[in-house]
């Protein structure tokens, strides 16, 4: 279950997740019927979820079911006893839709602009999979691979035998084979997972590597990672696998299925990579229930994001604001010599009116704690990496510039460092103009003469003194970059 709140201008704020394993899948995949155990189970959950959309004042729901209750042919009079025992009208839904859900909740999250992106979702009963370039899904596919269904069906022995594993790889080749050299043939560029299977891969590749755990959401795996984390699951016992770092316990008995079918699909459709997306087919549910109230989808995710982050902590943001609109008078001007596409400007933008939300926690380095922030926030419809270019832009925009060979900014590729470099030279030029906060600079205007960027400052009839004097000890990364000296005309 999710709950979330909508702003007017459509930003959504989710404000509590709950999950509970009922396995409604145990054993229905199998036999056609939905055990009596797994109902109740099921209903028990659905009562406290619906005691706590009571408590949240949730005033729009939509519940959904998926594989195991559409294959079940007792789903209708489950359908009825939940209607009669907790009021819930669920629907049940096709993986066709269930996969349109899912590719709507991470376009959301993470834009899906470029590409192609191959979208995975891996539930108990089925998979998704939905092929996306140019935030346009190319097409979409639901197919009974769950891993539930396959853990039931091949893999009854622990550790599998060779033998099981075998037909399980044939199985997976006869169901999407062809689908994945398709993929291939389109020369996908990464794999984003949106299930919780997918999560707990990503967690052990990266206990694997020895770091931190955090937050999951933008974190990655390579294909090779994942290739020797499906071989070590499929050698170990549920009691060996239930202690390997990273692992979800509940999940244990099926991460061999899991960890087998998404290396599969890695390897045939060649993606490199697969990027851990923390919304799916809940937030797709969100998703759609905004679309009903307000007529439009959240197009406009990223900039309502950031402003909404910014409002968090730091209220009206008038500096954020001010220091945005000069650096990207600052932008229009040296983007040319820095290297700076132009459609880098609004990564600027999100920069600017962000750099300065560390303040909430402590005014010294508060740069830092405005990367930390950053990075942690949910930010939606951004790349992972454009989430690192504008946090590490705003850890930069003063003291120490960002450093060539820092492991956050070598982890980047040199077009995104040359984005870094280039947006905190600005940054450091753009807020020192804004030095009191009170709005002195009305404007700028930046020409060249040989060997010097003269940026000319309008502050109308107001003394900027201040913001001068600042300035002129904040122009040495930009002068470097462009190799001239930058000097400051009243």
């Amino acid at each position: 279950m999710i709950v979330a709140d909508a702003s007017r201008d459509g930003h959504l704020e989710v404000v509590d997740r709950v999950k509970e394993m009922v396995r409604l899948g145990r054993r229905s995949f199998m036999t056609g019927r939905l055990t009596d155990e797994s109902m109740d189970l099921a209903i028990g959950a659905l009562k406290n979820f619906v005691r706590l959309a009571r408590v949240r004042k949730v005033d729009r729901l939509r519940a959904v079911a998926t594989s195991a209750v559409r294959e079940a042919r007792n789903r209708i009079g489950f359908i009825r006893r939940i209607r009669r025992e907790t009021g819930l009208a669920v629907e049940v839904i096709s993986g066709a839709e269930e996969a349109r859900l899912i590719f709507q909740a991470a376009q959301h999250a993470f834009g899906l602009d470029g590409g192609p992106h191959l979208l995975i979702d891996v539930g108990g009963g089925s998979v998704e999979l939905v092929l996306v370039k140019d935030r346009r899904p190319l097409w979409m596919h639901s197919a009974k691979l769950g891993v539930a269904r396959l853990t039931e069906r091949f893999l009854v022995d622990d550790p599998p035998t060779g033998a099981e594993l075998r037909k399980l790889e044939n199985h997976f080749e006869n169901k999407i084979g062809a689908l994945m050299r398709k993929a291939r043939k389109a020369k996908v560029v990464q794999a984003i997972g949106t299930s919780g299977t997918i999560n707990t891969l990503v967690a052990m590749a990266r206990a694997s590597r020895g770091e931190e755990l955090g937050r999951l959401h933008g974190a990655s795996a390579t294909a090779e990672e994942i290739s020797k984390l499906a071989a070590d699951l499929e050698t170990a016992n549920s009691a060996l696998r239930a202690d390997l770092p990273g692992m979800d316990a509940k999940r244990a008995d099926l991460m061999p299925a899991a960890g087998a079918l998404v290396d599969f699909i890695l390897k045939r459709s060649g993606a490199p990579s697969v990027v851990a997306c923390s919304w799916a087919l809940r937030e797709g549910l969100i998703l759609s229930l905004l679309k009903a109230a307000r007529g439009n989808s959240a197009q406009d995710a990223r900039r309502r994001s950031v402003k909404a982050l910014a409002e968090r902590f730091v209220g009206p943001n008038e500096h954020g604001r001010q220091v945005a609109k000069l650096a990207l008078r600052l932008f229009d001007a040296t983007a040319p010599v820095l290297g700076l596409p132009k459609d880098s400007r609004e990564l600027l933008e999100y920069a600017a009116l962000l750099h300065d939300i560390g303040h909430a926690i402590d005014h010294d380095r508060h740069n830092r704690h405005s990367y930390y922030l950053i990075k942690n926030a949910e930010l939606f419809g951004f790349e992972p990496d454009e989430i690192e270019v504008i946090a590490q832009a705003a850890r930069g925009h003063r003291k120490q510039a960002p450093k060539v060979d820092s492991p956050d900014l070598s982890a980047l590729t040199s077009a995104r460092r040359r984005l870094v470099r280039g947006f905190a030279a600005i940054l450091r030029v753009a807020d020192a103009l804004d030095r009191t906060h009170f709005g002195v600079v009305k404007n700028i205007e930046v020409s060249y003469s040989p060997g010097r960027l003269i940026i000319g400052v309008d502050s109308s009839k107001e003394k900027a003194d201040l913001e001068l004097w600042t300035c002129e000890r904040r122009t040495d990364l930009l002068s470097r970059l462009l190799d001239r000296q930058v000097t400051l005309a009243k």
